[in-house]
């Protein structure tokens, strides 16, 4: 089974986040500055050995590589952002290619929506840092081939000689379709058989009316998706996400504002519902969460997911391997994640769990003869 933690770049200084959020500022910069808000918070999150690593330093990602082959990671999914031949937080993922000798698969998620400032304004009154012009066609051809040289990388995850590549929220993109097909052609003629498409957002997967037949998988990313599923996103909830993208096509929102207050739910509860689900289609690719607590980001409006565990996350593991292998008829599981501090999803060691978590993974593996080339 291949296990795909997504990850996360942003542990690096830039000059666009030191001008919108303070010089030196880095994903560190929530963590370290987090607060238990409720009696049993576990916040502050300390990584082991107050290992706050910067990702411009090869070493780094060279440990990152070694560790997550140790306990049986198969390889990350980088989260790309691009803007119209603007690109942030690229640099880990360039030196990752520029560094050959790095053991590393690895494939990306093109995280396509627009960077507001939803950390420190208010529900309603977010302004746009930056954004996307998605109809720009000379920008898909640009994009393309900045893309093109990763999916060339021998270590870069294909199949069927066709790279895999994950649009966070496809159907923001109005001419979608005209794009896939473009960069598919433009793969072809780059040696390829084309691209093999996935989109990942919970919205994107419950949102109605639009083609995914360019689409090869859907991954069901929790907790999200199946609090969608499920119906347990409050309606305020809906009405920010329907107004962030209705804000990103240009259309006038009405939004009302999000009560105050931690939201609270239960890591046991949310991992049962994630198991009881059937596959949502026959291309669906299941999905993990190690924990959730976007606290050191959002503060009082953030959410918690109560009482994780790394035992509590082998047997939910285990289970839902069988369920991928028996049910979905996937090698595959992505995991939410492999260095998300600030929203409490993380494999990497910390000074509470230290290797647990990892361990957990390469535990379940060796049980159930799960083992990757």
């Amino acid at each position: 089974m291949k296990i795909i933690p997504l990850y996360l770049p942003q542990f690096h200084q830039i000059p666009e986040n030191d001008e919108w959020w303070g010089e030196g500022f880095t994903e560190w910069t929530n963590v370290k500055g987090a607060k238990p808000l409720f009696e049993g918070h576990y916040q502050p999150r300390v990584p082991l050995n107050k290992n706050y690593y910067d990702l411009t330093n090869i070493e780094v990602i060279r440990w990152q590589a070694d560790l997550a082959k140790e306990y049986g990671i198969y390889g990350f999914c980088f989260y790309h952002y691009s803007f119209n031949n603007k690109r942030l937080l690229e640099e880990p993922m360039e030196l990752l290619l520029a560094n050959p000798d790095i053991d590393l698969k690895y494939c990306i998620s093109w995280a396509n929506h627009n960077w507001e400032d939803t950390w420190r304004a208010s529900a309603g009154q977010e302004t746009t840092l930056i954004a996307h012009d998605f109809d720009n066609e000379a920008d898909w051809v640009e994009h393309f081939n900045y893309l093109l040289p990763f999916f060339q990388d021998e270590r870069y995850m294909k199949e069927e000689n066709k790279p895999l590549l994950t649009i966070y929220i496809p159907n923001i993109i109005r001419k979608l379709n005209k794009m896939l097909d473009l960069w598919n052609q433009m793969a072809i003629e780059a040696g390829f058989s084309g691209i093999k498409f996935m989109y990942q957002s919970a919205m994107s997967y419950h949102s109605k009316g639009w083609d995914r037949s360019s689409f090869d998988y859907g991954i069901e990313f929790h907790p999200g998706f199946v609090n969608a599923h499920q119906g347990l996103w409050t309606k305020l909830n809906l009405m920010k996400y329907t107004s962030r993208i209705k804000k990103i096509l240009g259309i006038k929102r009405r939004m009302a504002l999000r009560p105050k207050g931690v939201q609270r739910s239960d890591y046991d509860e949310t991992w049962e519902k994630i198991l009881a689900l059937k596959p949502s289609a026959s291309n669906a690719i299941p999905s993990a969460f190690v924990d959730w607590d976007n606290t050191p980001r959002k503060k009082e409006n953030g959410s918690v997911y109560t009482e994780a565990t790394p035992e509590k996350f082998r047997g939910y593991l285990t289970r839902l391997i069988r369920k991928a292998k028996n049910e979905y008829k996937t090698d595959k599981i992505f995991v939410f994640a492999w260095n998300e501090w600030a929203e409490g999803g993380y494999l990497e060691p910390d000074e509470k769990f230290g290797y647990g978590y990892l361990e957990a993974i390469q535990q379940v593996l060796n049980e159930n003869r799960e083992h990757n080339d």
